[in-house]
């Protein structure tokens, strides 16, 4: 991947992460952009995986025009549902607050949601938020769990883990996102704890990389420690805000068990490197 510039005294196990999805139009001739239609992002510590702050708005584009009176998707974004919505101009401050000086996450956020929030800040003649690190789930996990869930898309590793159907709208996404990263950094756990019953399973499959292990400590902190938190991609996706689903009973519970190993083992934390694999310096 490519490096961004950043300040060689970030501690990046204590910035908190920010997963974040956007929703757009997809447009339909030529030199017509895409109009930004509902922004969600999570606020999560990088200790306990847990929410900290959550934030989700439905978008009025400049052109209403450009959304369609009915949505391809059920539940998806229409004319109607973003005609008495705040415009980009009038949320930016929040987005702002929220996306700028933390890590971000997401999935395919490099190529599309990076891109078009920086279009959206130069619409409005406003600096566009920066981050301290990115983390693009779909090239980490395409590199460090293979591609046996086939073509790495959101709704194919949520069927692979049984999380349900991808609703396509940002903060059912993100939420997502989170729980297929999780769900992924177990499997990796466990392959590298026992590779001798585990991984030989998928040495047939010539494109999966397997995880190197990581032997470094962090001490993380995060905000609210101690008090109760509260608790991609498809451009064309328009879709109302529904909880992720659970996955399977057997698998949810050792999904638990496995992340408070992940989050406070002493000697290899693979999640925690799963995660600064890919944050660029």
């Amino acid at each position: 991947m490519e490096a961004s510039t950043s300040s060689p005294c970030i501690d990046y196990a204590t910035t908190e992460i920010v997963f974040f999805d956007l929703e757009t139009t997809m447009p339909r001739k030529s030199g017509q952009g895409f109009s930004v239609l509902e922004f969600g992002a999570i606020v999560i510590c990088p200790r306990k995986l847990v929410e900290l702050e959550s934030f989700c708005t439905l978008i009025r584009p400049r052109d209403i025009t450009v959304v369609g009176m009915r949505s391809s998707r059920q539940g998806g974004i229409t004319r109607d549902a973003v005609s008495g919505a705040p415009t980009f101009e009038e949320v930016a401050d929040k987005i702002f607050s929220i996306l700028n000086g933390r890590v971000w996450a997401g999935h395919n956020i490099q190529r599309f949601d990076c891109v078009r929030i920086k279009e959206a800040f130069a619409e409005i003649r406003r600096d566009a938020p920066v981050p301290v690190g990115i983390i693009d789930s779909l090239g980490v996990l395409t590199e460090k769990f293979g591609r046996r869930a086939g073509n790495m898309k959101m709704e194919s590793l949520a069927a692979y883990f049984g999380l349900g159907q991808q609703k396509h709208r940002s903060l059912d996404d993100v939420r997502m996102n989170l729980e297929v990263v999780k769900h992924c950094a177990t499997v990796l756990f466990l392959e590298s704890s026992l590779p001798g019953l585990l991984r030989g399973k998928w040495q047939q499959s010539p494109s999966m990389i397997t995880r190197s292990r990581s032997h470094s400590q962090h001490k993380m902190t995060c905000r609210g420690e101690g008090n109760n938190v509260v608790s991609r991609k498809s451009p064309t996706s328009l879709g109302y805000q529904r909880a992720v689903p659970h996955g399977k009973a057997s698998l949810g519970k050792m999904t638990e068990k496995m992340k408070s190993l992940l989050c406070t083992a002493q000697g290899n934390q693979p999640l925690n490197h799963l995660l600064k694999h890919s944050l660029l310096r």
